[in-house]
């Protein structure tokens, strides 16, 4: 959950008294290594469940985080997240053997069960999602960041570091999103199921080069973020995501490179976890600092453990999708962790642990059959099955070891599964473990199912027949029902519009109801064109706009029968532009309108559409007809209970 009690670097003094302890936190850990202080031991595995909180009405996030922590305040394993709609919980750490993996399913289920008792006072429940379906960027205002310290300067001090105007985000798949926005907030929409691998220092550069080597496949199966703000985008588009949202990079006409903070790596690890340390101080500048940072030299030399605080909070602000981790054991010695970060929330806790299973698995099964896996594939071909297996999750094509190529399929089918059985083995990990979760990941492989192609299918499908809103609404609802039934995925149907009980339109905003994808012309373009785009696009209203995208005028049906009535008499130019009839001051809304208030403007003034602007500049439309199709659907709903 990262250290709270922190604060920004604008201070060169206090930088320079951070980058001082940072430096000696550095060569604490060197001594250490050096000297054989870390638990080696034992193997313990542990995981952190990040999660989103909805109204049960809307679907739409729940702001009541703050809330929350306060009534759970006895539960130490709940802890905040960046906004005021995200919660984490930390499960315990376990030996990697037994019972390991349903000790963890049961627990992370017991939480569940105690977070969704509260939220029932506030009309809210839990979702495990990658990302919520139903999120909207205005959702990732700078005021729905949760009143903490450290978030505020983790924020504050991303947002120095910026080299251009606004924080930029562009993604392609099946839909397109290119947005830019005020804050580093992006980062909000990602929610994970974080795993932790113990290992002991000298087998931290082997694992973790296998950790980078798997990383592909175990995204390709476990892809569970496919929508974002309504976009059908990449399988898992937390990756990108998560690395645009606090990208403080610019373009440039030269060819200097700068390293995103968020990244998969640089190359292979050759011998020690310090390689990663150093590579991070070097390239990316100390964001915040602790409060109080301890003399790690000092407790080196009176034979005391520390805690390395400034090593920490620097590694806390470089995301690396594999993670270096340092921590103290309840036996209070000092340990090496791997943290795997590419694993999204979701669908389901039982999926989540089964792809805990996979991912643990494999490490050790490769761990046994290979001895150094960068001898048998390129790091350049790991970062691209991780690329790939992000865009495309199930449908990738891998490069794996001696240059063979595999679909996700197969490689998972017959190469990873047994590997990661025998791993499992290997560990003393109870049969019936191996067979549940290697049985869920089996499963969902075979019908080349994960909850990224779900929630695609899903989506398609409801598109025929309903609102986008609507459709991400029902989405999200089928999400939770299937998630408190405990279904794991492959037990999943794709929804109908009939399985959201009832939708609640009401509380929406013009934002999550306009339409967006939008025909329009400019003042100067002939009437006979805006006529004939009408007729071909089955359009009422036409918004003319500026070449800036400033709205300069309407078009309507009305306007238009009235100017050919009139040039059929010769009154009219035959050459008529669209400056000439347009309706040149046209009634406007603003995205943060409610959709009750949007309706009483349209039937007060007798309109049949409202262009929704944000100063001047034209953001969408609502028409009679995007009603209409919210109030065909109440009255079916209606209908039925008759």
């Amino acid at each position: 959950m990262g250290e709270q009690r922190v604060f920004g670097l604008n201070d060169p003094q206090k930088r320079r008294a951070f980058s001082k302890r940072l430096l000696d936190d550095m060569r604490a850990m060197e001594y250490m290594l050096e000297n054989d202080w870390f638990e080696t031991d034992t193997m313990r595995i542990g995981a952190e469940q990040e999660m989103v909180l909805v109204d049960k009405e809307t679907f739409r996030p729940a702001l009541i985080a703050e809330k929350v922590l306060k009534d759970m305040a006895a539960y130490k394993w709940m802890g905040s997240e960046l906004a005021k709609f995200n919660l984490e919980t930390n499960l315990t750490p376990r030996v990697f053997a037994g019972s390991c993996f349903s000790e963890m399913e049961a627990e992370n289920l017991e939480q569940q069960r105690i977070t969704n008792h509260i939220l029932d006072a506030y009309g809210a429940t839990t979702v495990l999602t990658g990302i919520l379906p139903t999120l909207r960027k205005n959702d990732l205002n700078i005021k729905n960041l949760m009143p903490i310290k450290r978030y505020k300067a983790l924020m504050e001090a991303i947002a120095e570091q910026l080299r251009r105007s606004h924080f930029e985000l562009s993604l392609s798949g099946i839909d397109e999103l290119k947005i830019a926005h005020d804050s580093p907030m992006l980062e909000a929409v990602n929610t994970s199921f974080q795993v932790h691998l113990q290992v002991r220092p000298k087998d931290f550069a082997k694992l973790y080069n296998m950790a980078l080597a798997l990383t592909g496949p175990v995204i390709a199966m476990a892809a569970n973020s496919p929508m974002v703000f309504g976009k059908r985008l990449w399988h898992e588009s937390r990756i990108a995501m998560f690395q645009q949202a606090i990208d403080t990079r610019k373009s440039s006409t030269h060819m200097r490179e700068y390293s995103p903070r968020v990244h998969f790596g640089t190359g292979w690890l050759e011998k020690s976890i310090l390689e990663i340390y150093r590579e991070d101080v070097a390239r990316f500048r100390s964001l915040l600092a602790a409060e109080a940072e301890e003399d790690s030299i000092a407790k080196i030399k009176a034979n005391e453990i520390p805690n390395l605080d400034a090593l920490q909070v620097h590694n806390s602000t470089v995301y690396r999708w594999n993670r270096p981790c340092y921590g103290i054991s309840d036996t209070n010695k000092p340990h090496l962790r791997i943290e795997n970060r590419v694993i999204p929330a979701g669908p389901s806790v039982a999926d989540e642990t089964a792809n805990a299973a996979f991912w643990l698995g494999a490490m050790m099964g490769l761990s046994e059959t290979m001895d150094d896996v960068t001898q048998n594939m390129s790091f350049a071909d790991t970062r691209d099955n991780f690329t790939k297996a992000a865009r495309y999750g199930m449908d990738s094509k891998f490069t794996w070891f001696g240059d063979a190529k595999f679909t996700s399929k197969d490689l998972i089918l017959n190469e990873l599964l047994p590997l990661a059985k025998a791993g499992l083995v290997k560990q003393n990990v109870a049969t019936a473990d191996i067979d549940r979760y290697l049985g869920i990941v089996e499963e969902r492989i075979q019908k080349h199912a994960t909850g990224a192609r779900w929630q695609l299918r899903s989506y398609t499908k409801l598109l025929e027949e309903v609102t986008e809103d609507e459709a991400l609404a029902t989405i999200t609802c089928c999400m939770i029902d299937h998630q408190k039934a405990q279904l794991p995925l492959p037990e999943w149907e794709l929804p109908s519009p009939d399985d959201m009980k009832m939708y609640h339109p009401g509380n929406l905003k013009v934002r999550e109801f306009m339409t967006t994808d939008m025909v329009t012309v400019r003042s100067g373009d002939l009437v006979e064109l805006s006529a004939e785009i009408m007729n071909w696009s089955k359009l009422r209203y036409l918004p003319v706009e500026d070449k800036d995208g400033h709205l300069v005028g309407l078009i309507t049906s009305r306007l238009l029968l009235k100017y050919f009535a009139q040039k059929g008499k010769m009154m009219e130019s035959p050459d008529a532009i669209n400056k000439d009839i347009m309706l040149k001051n046209p009634i406007t809304t603003s995205p943060d309108t409610m959709i009750l208030e949007a309706i009483k403007i349209m039937r007060e003034k007798g309109i049949g559409s409202l262009p929704v602007v944000n100063g001047s500049e034209l953001l969408g439309i609502i028409t009679e007809m995007n009603f209409l199709q919210i109030t065909g659907r109440l009255i079916e709903r209606l209908a039925a209970k008759e």
